[in-house]
């Protein structure tokens, strides 16, 4: 069930003396989004939205008041003032949106229900295959960021790559579509002469790649992430080190089965033994 409206009031009210944000004429507009749910916006066919959490219900409700209060204000700075105002508020000021993201998801839930009652078997056979990849996708973006977190190199680029980052910004074209026709086109007509200047570029970034990769492996093996390792290089590293631990045993070994050197004392005593 959604929060009564005069608890959403309450929450506006509390924004308004915590915040400052609003006017008198918009406390009524922004009442933690209003007391009866529209119906959830579906693309062509497709499963409802998800619906929002508390925060972003409560990003979508003050965006515009944000906005407005700050004529030219970027998006990005938008964001980051209504991330802060998030924190500042208190579990009651919350209260409202999380009561407004509570009722969103049941109704998203008897939505969803409905929708997937309608589906015939191989609907939900697609359904459950996007629904794959979209988690594959997730996990690849997810494992990306902590790759670039963690300073991983950047792949050797390749020498039209090269080119075309020189060249760019001065292609013909008005969309990033047309000017890599142009310069792929231009490319093309390059002669060897022309491309050996780029494909020298290139050879020498696949060294640049070789060592910085290298020596981030390593360092990935000293902090416990081998598993971001290459398999490849995971081996070597691990028959390197069985033939490094074999080859210690074996010095020990030698070293247990070695006769003692006998000392000066007990020479003297099989010197005198002989004589006698």
């Amino acid at each position: 069930m959604m929060a009564p409206f005069s608890l959403m009031s309450v929450g506006a009210n509390l924004l308004v003396k915590s915040l400052g944000l609003f006017s008198s004429a918009s406390v009524v507009r922004c009442s933690c989004v209003a007391p009866v749910l529209k119906s959830f916006s579906t693309t062509t066919g497709g499963p409802p939205k998800r619906p929002l959490t508390a925060y972003m219900t409560f990003v979508k409700e003050m965006h515009p008041t944000i906005s407005r209060q700050n004529p030219g204000i970027k998006n990005v700075d938008i964001v980051r003032k209504l991330a802060q105002q998030w924190k500042m508020l208190t579990l009651e000021q919350k209260q409202p949106f999380q009561d407004a993201s509570s009722a969103s998801r049941e109704q998203y839930k008897l939505v969803l229900e409905k929708y997937k009652a309608q589906l015939t078997p191989a609907q939900t056979a697609a359904l459950a295959v996007e629904k794959r990849q979209k988690v594959v996708k997730r996990k690849a973006i997810r494992r990306k960021k902590e790759l670039n977190s963690l300073g991983k190199p950047k792949r050797p680029r390749s020498a039209f790559n090269i080119f075309m980052s020189e060249h760019f910004e001065e292609a013909k074209g008005t969309n990033m579509q047309t000017k890599m026709k142009s310069l792929r086109d231009d490319w093309e007509r390059f002669s060897a002469t022309q491309k050996q200047m780029y494909i020298q570029l290139a050879e020498d970034d696949k060294v640049r790649y070789k060592n910085e990769i290298k020596s981030w492996e390593e360092h990935m093996i000293e902090i416990g992430r081998e598993d971001l390792v290459r398999r490849k290089e995971r081996r070597a590293i691990k028959a390197k080190t069985t033939k490094d631990i074999k080859k210690k045993s074996k010095v020990r070994v030698l070293k247990a089965k070695a006769p003692k050197k006998k000392t000066g004392t007990a020479v003297k005593k099989t010197v005198e033994s002989t004589k006698k």
